[in-house]
């Protein structure tokens, strides 16, 4: 029976790539460095804002200390305006009151700092939509690493065969298949089809109502 859905936020539940092409941009470019094409950050996001920053000067020829001051500038210019260019995907929220309807907890998991997941969830999703919300933390190893599975499975009283994991992106899958769960690719967020079959994705959906077919099947 399942009790519990785990989602990845960015290119997932939250359609972000606008506002991180702005604010990733915005940085670079502040501290004399060319713009990135929106469409490649699809590529360059994932692992956390850290990596993405590395990735970023990586891509333009930049140098370690003006990584430092993009890091700085992308994090705080964000965090100060985290719903800028941000919404929900189409169909999301009525396919999360549908868990709800069904008595399935549901739970964010990101890559994304905590503090602004937090803030990001708690705008978009009403009250009751989402039952936790955890991003990147101090001492949690990130995703793909299943550690903040774990806190959740544990958070929310739930068994590894009581949950599915969705995501976007191949660190999503190898996350839910390092925690043993069931996985779920989605195709409407920043990555193919074949990554997410490269990757192993036990189902893989066009639409967010595609998930409420799935958890009433499961077993």
């Amino acid at each position: 029976m399942l009790k519990l859905c785990i989602f990845d936020m960015d290119g997932t539940v939250v359609d972000t790539i606008s506002s991180i092409s702005y604010f990733a941009n915005r940085a670079l470019n502040l501290y004399g460095l060319p713009s990135i094409d929106k469409e490649r950050y699809k590529i360059l996001v994932g692992n956390g804002a850290r990596v993405l920053v590395e990735r970023m000067i990586a891509e333009v020829n930049g140098n370690a200390e003006q990584l430092e001051k993009v890091y700085k500038e992308y994090n705080t210019t964000y965090d100060n305006d985290f719903l800028y260019l941000t919404e929900a995907y189409e169909g999301v929220i009525e396919m999360l009151s549908a868990l709800k309807e069904m008595g399935v907890k549901t739970a964010i998991l990101s890559n994304k700092p905590d503090v602004t997941a937090g803030k990001v969830s708690k705008a978009l999703f009403k009250e009751g939509l989402i039952d936790v919300c955890y991003g990147a933390r101090d001492g949690i190893a990130l995703k793909p690493d299943p550690a903040g599975v774990y806190d959740i499975l544990e958070e929310m009283g739930a068994k590894k065969e009581e949950c599915l994991y969705i995501g976007d992106t191949a660190t999503d899958i190898k996350t839910a298949k390092n925690a043993s769960l069931t996985s779920i690719g989605v195709l409407w967020g920043f990555r193919s089809r074949a990554e997410l079959e490269g990757a192993g994705a036990d189902f893989i959906i066009e639409h967010p109502s595609e998930i409420v077919k799935i958890a009433k099947e499961f077993k």
